[in-house]
């Protein structure tokens, strides 16, 4: 039990650092190239399948709804935070709905697999 409470210690800590790091990245006026040049829907899926799957393996104990709500909402106010002029990126609310997509898969795929084992 020790064991399992100090991954999920680790796993809540990778996820908060994954969910700055997207956010910064997002509002970036020029973000980095990433290698490959993925679309800007890919871009958005991996971050949030990525940011789905840690919060599922973070906090076993909260239903994937109660993990699927905040997650929803930093899609959101990316979106948001992208429509100010000042940060020169296009706010796209189809990017919101990959968000989301992507969560939702993240969250059901990763609970599947963490309660087979």
């Amino acid at each position: 039990m020790f064991e399992i409470a100090r991954a999920q210690r680790w796993l809540r800590r990778a996820f908060f650092l994954a969910a700055a790091f997207a956010f910064v990245m997002a509002l970036l006026p020029q973000p980095p190239q990433i290698p490959g040049q993925p679309g800007d829907k890919i871009q958005h899926m991996l971050a949030f399948f990525t940011l789905g799957a840690l919060a599922a393996a973070g906090w076993r104990d909260r239903s994937i709804l109660t993990l699927f709500a905040p997650l929803a909402i930093l899609g959101g106010a990316i979106e948001l935070f992208q429509a100010i002029p000042a940060l020169h990126r296009d706010a796209e609310w189809l990017d919101w709905l990959a968000d989301m997509g992507a969560t939702l898969v993240a969250l059901i795929v990763t609970r599947g697999v963490l309660n087979r084992g």
